[in-house]
């Protein structure tokens, strides 16, 4: 992959200079190259939009006051004649320089004639009304008698020649209006911008520095921040400076690097406790398989059954760390049916029998009704099993565990009570995770492999149900999950 040799700063620099070059072009072509161009047709939409205003009130009995009011505010020469060219209204607010000042009546038919054949409008510039004549006769006689008037005027002009029809009769509607000479205008803009492309290439520069180091010094310490977090292990906090979207990159990376932080703990503890879960049978299956090949009278069925319970107990670690696996990546598909779970529950407190009689436990389950749910058996079994072996391995010292069964709105809710130290609530978020436990201090449990509230979460989770723990430190604990019941 080809790797860019120019820095952020100069980038944005290269940015804002070709942008202040592109403004600079445009503002000369529209300034300089294209203000004549501009002027003039600015110039003729204005006539013609005379023009229009005063065919739409050809009827008002204000038509005069009218056009007075228009060539006063616009600066304009109007004449108003009949279909021959005999006018009946003239208004001229430009002075001696109005063309149409210079032009006979048979002019003004000329026009009319003229705009007639153009289908009824004619706009000229450049005193050329020749050009639009429509016989040789009548071209003659216009540029013998009328062009060499209109040529005596120095200045540009442009005329707007309207045939307007009322009430079945046609009309000539002349407007002259001065075009103003802009070379003069030009030739000052054209220095004025000189000048101000040379202020605007200084102030460009400024500022593009100023802004490139603005947003590029945040990117860069962000950059040299995450290179530290990629070689340390240590939580790196990324400087909320700059701008909103650099602080939230910044405030998002120092969340990374703590949630980073966190995971490199876990994994460091995951590692550990799985070497010594995975370790204490090997131990004791090595250690007594030697014993009974060593010692006489060892090879007995006490000692073999040790090592057949270590083994079995090395098992189900490992088929636990596979069925971990499987619900996290997802491969595992739930096999859902209707089914009494409260009878379910009860088959589960069956496999306590024997640790009841021997080890003591009081392990009672309350309900006050049987339901049934749509769910997977075999694994929400596997919920209630392994929630019952947390509440053995962290009870009191009164071995006191209570299941208790209890219908919320449509759902059925479990909760597993037991009367152990409790946890903080700090730490409440974490014990769903493998391995990892509040006091830091690994211990073998009694019942299951340690794996079983990670493995509750990915089940619950999977069938879309609620779940959570109320716990308070020397209060003991309450796990509960709610699944949605099958009415």
């Amino acid at each position: 992959m080809k790797k860019s040799k120019i820095s952020i700063r100069w980038q944005l620099f290269g940015y804002l200079t070709l942008l202040l070059g592109v403004l600079l072009v445009v503002l000369w072509l529209f300034q300089v190259v294209f203000m004549e161009t501009f002027y003039k047709s600015i110039k003729k939409n204005e006539i013609i939009d005379v023009g229009h205003t005063i065919e739409k009130n050809i009827n008002s009995s204000n038509l005069y006051q009218i056009m007075d009011n228009l060539a006063d505010s616009r600066n304009l020469c109007i004449v108003f004649t009949d279909a021959s060219g005999q006018p009946f209204y003239s208004k001229n607010t430009i002075g001696p320089r109005a063309s149409m000042n210079n032009l006979t009546n048979k002019g003004y038919w000329l026009f009319g004639l003229a705009a007639k054949e153009n289908g009824g409008e004619l706009f000229i510039y450049d005193n050329q009304p020749k050009t639009y004549a429509t016989t040789s006769e009548q071209r003659n006689d216009f540029a013998s008698r009328h062009m060499v008037k209109l040529k005596e005027a120095q200045d540009e002009t442009a005329v707007y020649a309207k045939i307007i029809v009322h009430e079945g009769k046609e009309y000539i509607l002349l407007i002259n209006s001065f075009i103003s000479p802009v070379n003069a205008t030009v030739s000052t803009i054209r220095k004025q911008l000189v000048y101000v492309t040379v202020i605007m290439i200084i102030l460009a520069f400024i500022l593009s520095i100023f802004i490139a180091r603005k947003i590029a010094d945040p990117i860069i310490k962000i950059n040299t921040s995450s290179k530290a977090l990629a070689e340390r292990n240590d939580t790196i906090i990324f400087e909320e400076k700059g701008y909103k979207e650099i602080a939230e990159l910044s405030r998002t990376l120092s969340y990374v690097s703590t949630e980073l932080t966190k995971t490199e703990s876990f994994r460091r503890e995951l590692i550990a406790n799985v070497s010594h879960d995975l370790r204490t049978p090997l131990t004791l299956i090595s250690g007594y398989a030697e014993m009974m090949r060593d010692l006489p009278g060892e090879n007995n069925p006490e000692n073999t059954q040790i090592i057949i319970d270590e083994a079995k107990r090395l098992t189900a670690l490992v088929n636990d760390m596979l069925d971990l696996s499987k619900l996290q990546a997802g491969t595992q598909k739930l096999d859902k049916h209707t089914y009494n779970f409260t009878q379910n529950v009860k088959e589960t407190m069956e496999r306590y029998a024997a640790l009841t009689e021997k080890e003591g436990y009081h392990i009672t389950f309350e309900y006050d009704e049987e339901v049934e749910i749509e769910a997977d058996e075999l694994k929400m079994s596997q919920v209630v099993y392994n929630l019952i072996n947390n509440a053995i391995n962290y009870t009191g010292k009164d071995k006191t565990v209570a299941v208790c069964q209890k219908i919320v709105d449509n759902k059925v809710r479990i909760e597993v009570v037991d009367t152990g130290e409790g946890i903080a609530k700090e730490n409440i978020p974490y014990i769903w995770d493998r391995y990892y436990k509040v006091d830091k201090l690994h211990k073998r449990a009694m019942i299951g492999t340690g794996l079983g509230l990670s493995i509750v979460r990915n089940i619950l989770d999977a069938h879309q149900a609620t779940y959570g723990v109320n716990s308070e430190p020397h209060k003991g604990s309450v796990f509960w999950f709610e699944i949605t019941r099958k009415l």
